[in-house]
């Protein structure tokens, strides 16, 4: 995982904190499913949740920073997938750099289609202000650990590829969720098929 993807170590917190904690993110979740970030209130989360104003601003800073604590756990969840899905590969005896970014890439569209109304949620453009700019940013960085399976070491970044994978891996994510199960996974694998057809520059 790189170093700029790892979450803050959460502040120790009581038992009954860390559930309070759990519950407002799992209202904020439905609530933010069921009329978006826009249109949704702290109040309604702490109705859901069962829970107090008061206590919700102990844990977060307010509506936006709950949903950016719940982009960070499916995000962390993403990467389990894909790091997983690449191990197992390599376990089996897969080598070749160009399969490895393949299976990373369809196993993060998998999770995508698995977790599909959280991602509609992260990819809807309907979120805090400059989230927009943080989800690229986070797929770019994701997409460079397994572009980096090209590279051999102190070799430069190829800019080019980075781009059209995260690039593709960006739009790709915002079809998949659209479709039924049946589609979207026949989506995913032509997509990561596609994929495997791209060369790093010379």
């Amino acid at each position: 995982m790189d170093k700029t993807d790892k979450p803050a170590k959460p502040a120790r917190t009581s038992p009954r904190g860390a559930a309070t904690r759990t519950a407002l993110l799992r209202a904020a979740a439905q609530v933010f499913r069921t009329v978006g970030f826009a249109r949704a209130g702290v109040s309604e989360v702490v109705s859901v949740a069962g829970a107090s104003v008061g206590s919700l601003y102990h844990h977060f800073t307010g509506k936006a920073d709950l949903y950016l604590a719940l982009y960070e756990e499916f995000q962390q969840r993403q990467q389990e997938r894909t790091h997983q899905a690449v191990v197992e590969a390599r376990a089996g005896g897969e080598k070749d750099p160009t399969r490895l970014m393949n299976i990373a890439a369809r196993a993060y569209l998998l999770g995508c289609i698995e977790e599909r109304e959280t991602t509609r949620l992260f990819f809807s453009g309907d979120g805090p202000p400059g989230f927009d700019y943080q989800l690229r940013s986070r797929l770019t960085r994701w997409t460079d650990r397994n572009v980096a399976l090209f590279r051999k070491a102190d070799e430069p970044v190829d800019e080019a590829l980075l781009i059209v994978v995260s690039g593709a891996m960006l739009l790709a994510v915002a079809e998949v969720v659209q479709r039924d199960d049946a589609e979207a996974h026949k989506l995913a694998d032509d997509i990561t098929r596609l994929l495997t057809r791209l060369e790093p520059g010379k």
